[in-house]
């Protein structure tokens, strides 16, 4: 059987965002392009999530949720050397686990073999004081990610705990937040 992957596309104003990125990872998960504009449109004019869901065979499923962001001010660091998701599987087994792990935190940072990965829900970066790092090591290489260092609005590094934590600020990436920088946050132990 075939895997089942899914993209979650930002829908506003009957607008479409990111597309090019979306349809980049979707071409490099199942070896071929789709047009995912044939398959998108909104039913109102209101934010919403899509949540693209295909497979080698094309796109099964397209559904519509309305958004509310998630309000996330602490994080738990958890360890896993062994998790893998390298493209947007359906199954978030994985991740569901491990976000299970956060107790009183709002959300957890994945720490792989000693270095920043991602949140459970979103590419991670930190600002040194002069510039916007991400991680070199991600778990999912993120659609707004991709276009933050394509505009060079962020650069790639290897991001150490220490790094973390000395950060002067923190920023997530996903489709829907954009880049959402959070300057009041705490770690969790």
């Amino acid at each position: 059987m075939n895997k089942k992957y899914f993209e979650t596309i930002k829908c506003d104003d009957y607008e479409i965002f990111n597309l090019l990125y979306h349809e980049k990872r979707v071409s490099k998960a199942i070896g071929m392009n789709l047009n995912l504009q044939d398959y998108i449109y909104p039913p109102t004019k209101q934010l919403l999530r899509c949540k693209l869901i295909y497979s080698e065979e094309g796109v099964l499923d397209v559904q519509y949720f309305k958004y509310e962001k998630r309000e996330i001010k602490s994080f738990k660091l958890i360890y896993d050397d062994k998790i893998e998701y390298s493209k947007k599987y359906l199954d978030r087994t994985s991740l569901d686990e491990l976000f299970n792990k956060k107790e009183k935190a709002d959300e957890i940072i994945i720490v792989k073999n000693g270095f920043i990965t991602d949140t459970s829900i979103a590419n991670i970066a930190i600002f040194d004081g002069s510039n916007w790092l991400s991680p070199k090591s991600t778990l999912l290489n993120g659609t707004t990610r991709a276009r933050m260092l394509e505009e060079k609005k962020i650069f790639e590094e290897d991001i150490t705990v220490t790094m973390l934590k000395n950060a002067k600020k923190i920023a997530l990436m996903n489709a829907m937040i954009d880049f959402d920088i959070k300057e009041n946050y705490s770690f969790f132990r």
